[in-house]
């Protein structure tokens, strides 16, 4: 027990003398690293410093040599404005002395001016005093004339005009007489000359329109494809495009019949095609027809074209020149009046180069004069007022719509070329076999037809066909039933009888047809 006491003090004494130990050289190393630290931080700052110092001339430097050059650009700025000021200053001098002697100049010229003055004023004083003399010598002479003749001079001077006005009118009254008899003679010479120039230079042939075409045919085998079975084919065709087809005996031709001209041509090339391509069958015939009718379109516009272009007319609006395409398929008393209005075109050009007129804007008059009459829809008013309002539509210039306006009287002439317009038209009607009375009659009575059963309700198309015998009447299914169709065809005919006047008597044929189309997508 007294040997393990003495082990325990025995240790903790040697634990305490070793802590104490411990303690002193922890110390000691805390004290060498704090020394360490101490000189590397003095170490630190002097680098800091050197570098601070390096840094702080180097700024100096820049700041010197900144300042350097801000100061020569200073100096060169300075040196320049003294230049300029300086330069600005002799510019002065130089105007001032130049203004000087301007100023020297006006100056003499001014004594020059003032001495002159003088002299006219003095000049005018010794005239004054002539003209008194004279006014006194002239009133001394006067009585004494007046004395003689026993008359006042405002009497004589009466006197004396009057003789001279009454000798005057007396001479000249002959004179214009003599002129306006010459100018008579003359006048007619001229005008003639000028006309039958113009119609000799300006030429064409004639050819009347009738209302039948002639479709040729290889053989007659065609003609079987063309009727159908029990004539549906050819029905198709016929209510497709409002023409009647005749198919007889003739060799190996059918006959196309129909006043309109756009429908003749549409049956036509409808037929060349359906003959062409073999299948001939009422839906073929529907979309040939409707294709056709697209393609006449088109040509009618190129037809158009290609006469402006031949005529030299440049600027014609689009819608002008579709018009003037549509003349092709028109006909005016039997004459084609596309030719009829290139035929104008050409002779009221030629007449205006000899009344040394404008010939272009004579021309394109002549060309538009009858634009009214290929207008789609059916006006109330005159053609030639239709095709002027047209042409002030399409922004033609004042003198060209007068003249379109006034080539039947309907307004009065305010140019030139309006009587040209007007000479030219009667020209171009008045050749043998130009035009026929009869045609333009029998064509209009057609339409009126057609317009006539087109007024009552359910009627989408109506076709004038056997040259005006017979009325074929296409109806909408959906509003005319077969009950009504019947009713509708009975009260067309009674209509025609009460306003029209014809010939012989016109079968009323009312055409009604059921079609359901659908679309399998």
């Amino acid at each position: 027990m007294g040997e393990t006491v003495t082990i325990l003090i025995t240790a903790i004494g040697a634990l305490a003398i070793g802590v104490f130990i411990g303690r002193l050289l922890l110390q000691k190393v805390n004290t060498k690293a704090a020394q360490e630290l101490a000189e590397k931080g003095k170490l630190i700052m002097k680098e800091a410093e050197l570098t601070a110092e390096t840094l702080k001339k180097d700024k100096i430097l820049e700041a010197k040599e900144k300042y350097l050059q801000l100061k020569s650009e200073f100096e060169e700025e300075v040196n320049r404005k003294k230049n300029q000021i300086i330069t600005n200053e002799n510019k002065l001098k130089q105007k001032e002395t130049t203004l000087n002697a301007q100023l020297e100049k006006v100056k003499r010229k001014e004594a020059e001016v003032d001495s002159l003055k003088e002299n006219v004023e003095a000049q005018l004083e010794i005239v004054r005093k002539r003209k008194d003399d004279l006014e006194k010598k002239v009133d001394e002479k006067v009585r004494a004339l007046e004395k003689v003749a026993q008359l006042s001079a405002d009497e004589a001077r009466d006197q004396l005009m009057e003789t001279l006005k009454v000798e005057a009118e007396s001479n000249a009254s002959v004179l214009i007489k003599d002129i306006i008899d010459e100018a008579k003679l003359t006048g007619a010479k001229e005008a003639k000359k000028i006309v039958i120039e113009s119609i000799q230079r300006t030429a064409t042939e004639h050819a009347v329109e009738n209302c039948v075409s002639i479709f040729h045919i290889e053989s007659d085998d065609v003609k079987g494809k063309i009727i159908g079975r029990e004539g549906r084919n050819i029905r198709a065709l016929e209510a497709a495009t409002g023409v009647e087809i005749i198919v007889d005996d003739t060799p190996e031709a059918i006959i196309i019949s129909g006043f309109d001209p756009v429908r003749r041509e549409v049956a036509r090339l409808s037929l060349h095609r359906l003959v062409t391509d073999g299948r001939i069958h009422p839906a073929r015939i529907e979309e040939i027809v409707t294709k056709t009718t697209q393609n006449i379109e088109e040509e009618i516009v190129e037809i158009g074209e290609r006469t402006v272009i031949d005529l030299g007319i440049h600027g014609l609006h689009p819608e002008l020149i579709k018009l003037v395409g549509r003349m092709r398929f028109r006909s005016s008393y039997g004459q084609n009046l596309l030719q009829h209005s290139r035929e104008v075109a050409r002779l009221c050009a030629t007449m205006a180069s000899e009344l040394g007129l404008n010939a272009k804007r004579a021309k394109r008059a002549g060309l538009l004069h009858d634009i009214g009459k290929v207008w789609p829809e059916e006006p109330e008013i005159p053609h030639a007022l239709l095709g002027m309002e047209l042409a002030q539509k399409y922004k033609e210039h004042p003198e060209i719509c007068n003249a379109i306006g006034a080539h039947h009287d309907e307004i009065e002439m305010t140019s030139m070329i309006s009587p040209l317009i007007q000479a030219c038209d009667a020209i171009s009607g008045a050749r043998p076999g130009a035009r026929r009375e009869v045609m333009e009659s029998y064509i209009k009575r057609l339409k009126d037809l057609e317009a006539l059963a087109l007024d009552f309700d359910g009627v989408n198309k109506c076709y004038a066909i056997q040259a005006g015998r017979e009325l074929r009447v296409l109806v909408d299914a959906d509003s005319v039933s077969d009950t009504t169709a019947g009713q509708l065809s009975f009260d067309i005919s009674q209509k025609i009888e009460k306003d029209m006047q014809y010939p012989g008597q016109i079968k009323v044929t009312v055409i009604r047809e059921m079609r359901a189309v659908n679309y399998a997508k």
